[in-house]
């Protein structure tokens, strides 16, 4: 008889694990270490939705969220909470690409997941799941040595020196305009991805170079340069890269500017979720996370806005507020199909 109960207690206790395992409850901690744009909102708050459409597929998914202005130290001290509260994996927007080879070192020693998004990290513990930045910085390029017929004097507007995707948009559209010998690139400036800064750069390289013929400028701050260039009455003499920013886009659209965007989705996090809860599920991926700067990136694809698709971008946004950004990302259901 006590046999017997022993059994069907191993039987219960066997059923209830196997019961566990199907539900496959995963608690996720996501990492942002910049907070200076309502891109990172969004971006935090596509991947809290993302997490919460795993529930309807019998999967509860936590997320915990460590978003503050950090220097490299401060996210790392972010990704060594999460170690400590014993999270399945860590998604991280970092603000280094080598720094944190070591605490990601730590994380897989723990059993923890690593994913790094929006800017590819060195570590060999880590994958990558967002846009080539560097792709992204040369399709602009691109469009704008186009739009100028190859020739004429540019100015480039980056975001925050030294952090890791400006570096790589950086390294895109030098490596097109060297393709381009009658662009001259006449100077560079940073304005931290503020609408504001952005601004007073354009205003004050407007009046070092008078004789400007292209704009260069990344999201955050394409509003507030083309604020300057309009105030400065040259928005018909002038073709700037633009942004994917409802505000900047209604703009775009009644002043009818001559303008090109390469498209950051805020949904990459959520894309980076979504792959991790696969491979929290011990699926494989397809085709390996072996691509890129390190070798261990997975690119999602990266659009483009121009004239030829500006109105349908437009009616995408109809609706949300001027500080939300055009955005795609992989759903379950695309996440689902790059695996095995």
């Amino acid at each position: 008889m006590k046999r017997l109960a022993g059994l069907l207690l191993s039987t219960a206790a066997a059923v209830a694990m196997s019961g566990a395992a199907w539900a496959a409850d995963f608690k996720i901690g996501l990492s942002n270490g910049w907070v200076g744009s309502e891109w990172r909102t969004q971006m935090i708050e596509e991947a809290q939705a993302a997490a919460a459409a795993w529930k309807a597929k019998g999967h509860n998914v936590t997320v915990l969220v460590q978003s503050a202005n950090v220097d490299v130290p401060g996210q790392i001290a972010q990704v060594r909470n999460f170690i400590n509260q014993g999270v399945n994996a860590i998604i991280i927007n970092p603000n280094s690409p080598t720094a944190f080879d070591p605490v990601f070192a730590q994380a897989k020693e723990a059993g923890i997941l690593v994913i790094s998004t929006d800017a590819e990290v060195s570590s060999p513990d880590a994958v990558y799941v967002g846009i080539d930045q560097k792709a992204w910085g040369a399709a602009a390029a691109e469009w704008l040595a186009k739009t100028l017929g190859g020739k004429g004097n540019v100015v480039a507007i980056n975001g925050v020196a030294g952090h890791p995707a400006n570096q790589m948009r950086v390294s895109g559209y030098k490596e097109v305009f060297a393709k381009h010998p009658g662009i001259k690139l006449v100077n560079e400036v940073n304005a931290n991805w503020d609408q504001a800064q952005g601004q007073q750069a354009m205003q004050n390289l407007l009046a070092t170079y008078p004789d400007i013929n292209g704009v260069w400028v990344q999201d955050g701050m394409a509003a507030g340069a083309w604020k300057s260039i309009m105030d400065a009455g040259k928005s018909g003499q002038i073709a700037g890269t633009g942004e994917i920013r409802k505000d900047f886009i209604d703009l775009w659209t009644s002043k009818k500017l001559n303008s090109g965007a390469s498209v950051n989705p805020p949904g990459v996090m959520a894309s980076a979720l979504n792959v991790a809860v696969l491979m929290l599920q011990k699926k494989q991926l397809k085709t390996p996370a072996t691509t890129g700067r390190y070798k261990n990136a997975m690119y999602l694809p990266i659009p483009f806005i121009d004239q030829a698709n500006l109105a349908d971008a437009a009616k995408k946004l109809e609706g949300k507020p001027g500080h939300y950004s055009y955005t795609s990302q992989l759903s379950i259901a695309d996440a689902e199909a790059l695996f095995k």
